[in-house]
C-alpha cells in the first residue's frame, strides 16, 4: 500500500518572511559591497508589502543582537521610509526577564509583524523556548495574517534542526557542527544563511545526512524565501536559495565523526532557486501528538 503524507495539523495563517541576511537597506549597489543585481530595499519592500494591515504595529526584536540599539535603529529608519510608523523594540538579555514580563503578551497580541534581527541564534533559542511569549507568538502565527520575519541568526532560529555552530574552517570535517532545536516555526527544516556568500554548503550538507528527515534551506545574502500556509515557499531577492533533500541519500561517512575524517555522503538531491521560484516543503514526517 501506497503512503502519502498528510498535513493533520492546522494549517498556518501567518506568513514567514527568512532572509539571508545583509539585505540591501536602501544602499547603492555600485557603492558598497552588494549584488550588482541587487535592487535598493528590494526584500524589505517584499517584507513590508506582506503586512496587509492599515497603519500596521511592528515589533523588532532585537534580543540576538550585539548592539540592539544601533540595530534597532537601522531597522526603524529603513521601516519607517517604507511606510511603518508604528515601530517598537523587544530586546531581553536574560531568559529571566521574559519569564516575568507580564506585558509581551499584550504586545504580541497587538502586533501585525514581528522581525528578529541577526546576531546569534543560540541567544534566541535559550532565552525564548518554551516560554509563554514564544506560545503565543506561534499561536497567533498559526491563528491570525501575521508576518513573522528574520533575518540571518533571526531566519535561523525560525527552523529546526537550528544550526548554531561549526564555521567554514571546520565544515568539511564530520561531527563538527552543532545544532539545536529551533523556535520551531519551520519543523523539519534547517535553514542557513550567508548561504553562498560563505561556503556553507558542505555544513548544511551534514545536517542534512543526520537529519534525512529534514531540508536544508540555503539563503544567499540579500535574498528571502517567503512560506506561505506552512509549506509554500516563494524567493524574493538579488540571490539564490539552495534546498538540499537527504531523503535518498544511498552512503555516507556520518558515523566516523570520532575519526575527524572530511565527511562524505551520496545522492543528495539539490535544487537552485532565484527569484520568483516555487518550492513546496515535503511531507516526511506525518505530525502527532
Amino acid at each position: 500500500m501506497e503512503i502519502t503524507p498528510v498535513n493533520q495539523c492546522p494549517i498556518p495563517e501567518g506568513i514567514l518572511v527568512a532572509i539571508g541576511g545583509h539585505e540591501n537597506k536602501g544602499e547603492d549597489p555600485e557603492k558598497l559591497t552588494q549584488k550588482e543585481n541587487s535592487i535598493p530595499l528590494e526584500v524589505l519592500h517584499a517584507y513590508v508589502e506582506l503586512i496587509k494591515k492599515q497603519n500596521p504595529v511592528l515589533e523588532i526584536i532585537t534580543t540576538a543582537s550585539g548592539h540592539p540599539k544601533e540595530s534597532f535603529k537601522d531597522y526603524q529608519k529603513v521601516f519607517k521610509g517604507l511606510g511603518v510608523e508604528h515601530i517598537n523594540q523587544i530586546h531581553h538579555d536574560r531568559r529571566g526577564v521574559v519569564l516575568g514580563d507580564k506585558q509581551l503578551i499584550d504586545r504580541v497580541s497587538k502586533a501585525d509583524s514581528i522581525f528578529f534581527t541577526g546576531g546569534d541564534q543560540l541567544k534566541l533559542t535559550s532565552i525564548y523556548g518554551g516560554t509563554k511569549f514564544l506560545y503565543s507568538l506561534k499561536q497567533k502565527y498559526i491563528r491570525e495574517q501575521v508576518v513573522i520575519a528574520g533575518t540571518s541568526a533571526g531566519a535561523m532560529a525560525m527552523s529546526t534542526p537550528m544550526i548554531y555552530a561549526g564555521n567554514q574552517e571546520v565544515q568539511n570535517i564530520g561531527g563538527e557542527i552543532r545544532v539545536t532545536t529551533g523556535l520551531e516555526f519551520l519543523k523539519d527544516v534547517c535553514v542557513d544563511t550567508h548561504f553562498t556568500d560563505r561556503n556553507r554548503f558542505v555544513r548544511m550538507s551534514q545536517v542534512v545526512v543526520e537529519n534525512p528527515t529534514c531540508i536544508g534551506v540555503g539563503i544567499s545574502e540579500d535574498t528571502a524565501i517567503i512560506v506561505r500556509k506552512g509549506r509554500e515557499v516563494e524567493i524574493a531577492g538579488s540571490g539564490i536559495v539552495i534546498i538540499i533533500e537527504g531523503f535518498d541519500v544511498t552512503d555516507s561517512n556520518i558515523l566516523d565523526f570520532s575519526d575527524k575524517v572530511p565527511f562524505a555522503a551520496q545522492n543528495l538531491k539539490v535544487h537552485l532557486l532565484t527569484k520568483g521560484g516555487k518550492y513546496e516543503i515535503p511531507q516526511q514526517n506525518p505530525p502527532h501528538i
